[in-house]
């Protein structure tokens, strides 16, 4: 009996064990089941030139999943698991003539399903109908956080970093967004702009400045704090609406430390210097193995694969599943929100194989699209190799059809301090940048600026209107596309002696309260308002204007600093007179007979007075002439 009862007390405590160890069981394969926490892009369009889709779907152990598809014209090509077991990489193939609607995708683990529908959408216009920006543009940058605050409601998200708003501090966020920028619609139209470029406004959620937006931290949504896709979306309709093109600006090359990428790596190769905890690899920012001849591997490495700084994660475009998510996101806010054109960040930092692809299928799919490549080296030689179709890149391509050029930038700053007449001083500078325009594919599709948010303020603390103006006729009317940064018209300076905070300050009148308001002419004081309408007045004469747009260029080489050059199309004709000194010139008209073609008259736009041509002008310091013959 005793016996019996003992095995009778074993035997119920062995099956109570075995039901709790299946119970255990049960529940870890449950929490260890997938769930779809999101997938990138959210949605696609039908009637792309590349039948490729590539979906990343994100979710708790999401890798363990089956996945099938359930739509006419859509054909299941691979799924990729990655080395993390919560992303699952789904590559669908789209028939040409596949309709929109919603796909069904069912995700199965073991006898689990789950069906997600993904929705593909109908274009709103075919690639070719997208009309970037060219040399007929004048883009106008400016940083959202420091421009105009619109909707107070959006400063401080807890939810991101940093979270709240402070104007005085030069590196926090100052509030600035969308609303603000839509609110000025119109004062972008009385100045004469044609194109705006805004700093990143995709989330940034990273801790210091990260108002700037350069460590994205989401490819697919626009920061809380400047406001919403649609609100993105609908700024640029009505910014299309006011005849205004909207330039986006692009990061290929890293993402923000704060991305679900670096927290939970897909895999050991997705960024470049994976084990950057142990080993911080940091770029060495030059550029020059691009195009050195006898460059060291360790450098090109270095510069190529170093992080830009702790805080951006280089992303390695080798990766091919790392650059179709780059690809596709910037298809994407072409198709969704209607930008006319990007600016792509750091361009020579990231992978150039990688980039030139990215450009080929660009220009495939929308090939009177536009983006500018930042490339941050002063030689023309070497922007020059960067452009679409360089002899100089042979035979690599890069495809980029627009490039940044940092030698005018470079020269005019260097030119406005020096009165020298000396042949490589002043206004010879200039002259000397355009000597070497010859290695350009297409000058006119070369960006020129004065400064920009990385760079010392033209002004920088002081206030020479004379110079100012005469850099801005220079700007507008060589053979470029031009950039001016927002504030130069009402004088803006800083230095970034401290930080860029101080390149970066906030426009006066764009937060209610400001003690200025500059939007405004009644705002604005009467230096301001000289410049502001001396800047307004050459603009609206350059839009649509071919002679300046499309037209050849003839120059002279500069005597005693002055600087004379023509621009001419179809008969028509401007010629541009710089006196580079800060005393009275006289300039010898014949000396410039073959451009005139017999004109005996014409009118400075600038005074609008009519200017005889018969006899030598008599030229004020700095000043700045436009005549047309």
């Amino acid at each position: 009996m005793y016996i019996r009862l003992n095995v009778t007390f074993i035997n119920l405590i062995m099956r109570k064990t075995l039901l709790t160890f299946i119970l255990f069981i049960t529940a870890v394969g449950m929490n260890a089941a997938s769930k779809i926490d999101k997938i990138d892009p959210s949605f696609w369009y039908v009637g792309m030139k590349n039948p490729e889709l590539q979906l990343m779907v994100y979710g708790k152990n999401i890798s363990s999943c089956d996945v099938s598809v359930n739509y006419p014209g859509v054909h299941l090509s691979s799924i990729v698991k990655l080395e993390s077991p919560n992303y699952l990489l789904v590559y669908l193939t789209l028939d040409k003539d596949v309709k929109a609607g919603n796909i069904e995708l069912t995700f199965t683990q073991g006898n689990k399903k789950e069906i997600k529908y993904y929705e593909l959408k109908t274009r709103a216009k075919k690639g070719a109908e997208r009309i970037g920006f060219d040399s007929s543009d004048v883009l106008y940058m400016l940083m959202p956080d420091r421009f105009a605050n619109g909707n107070a409601a959006n400063d401080n998200d807890k939810a991101l970093s940093p979270s709240t708003v402070d104007r005085k501090d030069p590196n926090a966020r100052h509030g600035g967004d969308l609303a603000g920028i839509e609110k000025h619609l119109d004062y972008f139209n009385e100045l004469g702009i044609t194109a705006l470029w805004f700093t990143p406004v995709l989330e940034n959620s990273m801790t210091g400045g990260s108002y700037h937006g350069y460590a994205t931290t989401n490819y697919y949504n626009v920061d809380p704090r400047f406001g919403t896709n649609n609100e993105y979306k609908n700024l640029i309709d009505k910014a299309h609406n006011k005849g205004l093109k909207i330039v986006m600006d692009m990061i290929f090359n890293h993402c923000g430390s704060e991305h679900p990428w670096l927290k939970d790596m897909p895999s050991h190769d997705w960024f470049n210097s994976p084990d950057y905890e142990k080993n911080f690899v940091q770029t060495n920012f030059k550029l020059t193995p691009h195009v050195d001849p006898y460059s060291s591997d360790y450098d090109f490495k270095t510069m190529n694969d170093g992080w830009f700084v702790r805080s951006m994660p280089d992303l390695n475009q080798r990766n091919p599943h790392v650059l179709r998510y780059l690809i596709q996101n910037s298809f994407w806010w072409i198709e969704f929100a209607g930008i006319d054109g990007i600016r792509m960040d750091t361009y020579p930092y990231a992978d150039f194989d990688g980039m030139a692809k990215w450009m080929k299928e660009i220009n495939e799919e929308y090939p009177n699209f536009n983006v500018v490549g930042e490339s941050w080296v002063t030689e023309p030689a070497y922007t020059a190799y960067w452009q679409k179709d360089s002899k100089l890149a042979a035979p690599r391509n890069s495809n980029l059809k627009t490039v940044m050029d940092f030698s005018f930038y470079d020269k005019i700053n260097q030119a406005k301090n020096e009165e020298s007449t000396e042949d490589w001083k002043g206004l010879n500078r200039i002259y000397n940048n355009f000597v070497y325009d010859y290695l350009y594919p297409n000058p006119l599709s070369v960006m020129a600026f004065l400064d920009n948010h990385d760079t010392n303020r033209f002004l920088e603390d002081g206030n020479d209107i004379a110079e100012l103006k005469q850099a801005v006729t220079l700007l507008l009317t060589i053979p470029r596309i031009p950039q001016l940064y927002y504030g130069t018209e009402i004088m803006m300076n800083g230095r970034k002696n401290v930080s860029d905070g101080y390149v970066r300050k906030d426009f006066p009148g764009g937060w209610a309260g400001d003690a200025q308001n500059a939007f405004t002419r009644e705002g604005r004081t009467p230096i301001q308002n000289e410049i502001f309408d001396y800047i307004s007045k050459l603009l609206h004469w350059r839009k649509d204007n071919a002679v300046i747009s499309e037209g050849t260029m003839k120059h002279f080489i500069p005597q005693n600093g002055i600087y004379v050059y023509v621009r001419s199309f179809e008969g028509k004709a401007a010629m541009v007179i710089l006196n580079g000194t800060n005393k009275e010139q006289v300039l010898p008209i014949k000396h410039y007979n073959e451009v005139l073609n017999n004109a005996t008259t014409g009118k400075d736009i600038i005074s609008e007075k009519n200017i005889d041509l018969t006899k030598d002008i008599t030229l004020n310091p700095k000043q700045s002439m436009i005549i047309e013959l």
